[in-house]
């Protein structure tokens, strides 16, 4: 009996042994993956003035995509408050009376699309009428108002592309009420336009800055994979993968583009603190409610989670490639 209860506890241990198999060795590899990521922090702070000018070579120009990208929402966010550019003129019939006229504007207001509406008096357009043409003493001979109401229409933030604007438009043209409607559709065309040349301009900048942090870290981690050629070599003679070799490389990478990411952000947070105030003093004299806007919490990660990941690239496919070449003789 006693053999046997020893058999059959043998066979559980060894059984828990091999459950714990694949456990352990994931908690082996995790042990791994953060000693290389430790190791590689130690070796760049070890170099501190070589890790400094490739770290600051790399922020400036995160920070110039990271700048451009900022200013380009901050002017789409003043485009969008123009509300001017938006503005719908209808001018009734002018068999249309004002009461008629308030509840044409009122019905309106109903519309999803339309923010608010203003109704413009018979009376009230030729009194503007009289202040700004200067034709007052003509204007009094006249023995009616030949001026019709006005109804003024502001369509919503959401509608931001011409042919929604125009669509609109046409709708509101189709009323009985409406003798005609009037946007001026060029000049916001126009300035869609702009933004989108802006768009565009900040996305090729930001596709050739990233390149050149591609090259920047390729090259660093190529000066340091030369400077450890013989830790290489010793590690490949006695039987080291190219994947474990170049975990520590990688990791370095990402120190690289992490601190970078960090250090853009600060750049960009300290070029838009410089520039706030004057920015705030030109809208108080137009008198406007435009405020910078900073950086976001995504937009912040996002910055520096794309500094890290091209670090890592950069590193792995520069590794990659001199590991092929470097061998021991």
């Amino acid at each position: 009996m006693k053999r046997v209860r020893q058999g059959q506890n043998t066979k559980a241990r060894a059984a828990r042994v091999i459950k714990r198999g694949p456990e352990n060795r994931a908690l082996t590899a995790l042990k791994l993956q953060g000693k290389s990521l430790n190791a590689s922090l130690v070796r760049l702070l070890q170099a501190p003035f070589t890790s400094a000018m490739a770290i600051t070579v790399m922020a400036i120009a995160i920070a110039l995509a990271g700048s451009f990208y900022v200013l380009v929402n901050n002017a789409q966010q003043l485009v969008d408050s123009l509300q001017t550019g938006k503005q719908i003129s209808l001018f009734l019939e002018q068999k249309i009376s004002d009461k008629q006229a308030k509840k044409i504007a009122k019905k309106l207001q109903a519309n999803a699309v339309i923010d608010k509406v203003r109704v413009i008096s018979k009376q009230q357009a030729l009194a503007e009428f009289r202040e700004y043409s200067g034709f007052g003493a003509a204007l009094n001979a006249l023995e009616n108002n030949p001026l019709p109401a006005v109804i003024q229409v502001y369509p919503k933030d959401s509608l931001t592309e011409a042919y929604q604007l125009q669509h609109l438009v046409e709708q509101l043209q189709h009323d009985p009420a409406v003798d005609f409607a009037q946007m001026d559709m060029q000049w916001l065309a126009r300035l869609q336009a702009i933004m989108q040349m802006a768009n565009s301009i900040v996305l090729i900048l930001t596709v050739l800055l990233a390149v050149a942090v591609l090259f920047i870290i390729g090259n660093t981690i190529r000066s340091e994979l030369q400077t450890r050629r013989d830790e290489v070599i010793v590690t490949k003679l006695v039987g080291g993968t190219n994947a474990f070799i170049s975990l520590p490389f990688v990791y370095t990478g990402f120190w690289y583009g992490f601190i970078s990411g960090v250090v853009a952000w600060c750049i960009i947070v300290v070029l838009l603190m410089v520039i706030q105030g004057p920015i705030d003093q030109l809208s108080l004299l137009y008198q406007s409610q435009f405020q910078l806007r900073f950086m976001n919490f995504r937009d912040s990660v996002t910055l520096i989670f794309s500094a890290s990941i091209l670090g890592m690239i950069g590193a792995f496919v520069v590794v990659r490639y001199q590991l092929k070449l470097l061998k021991p003789e």
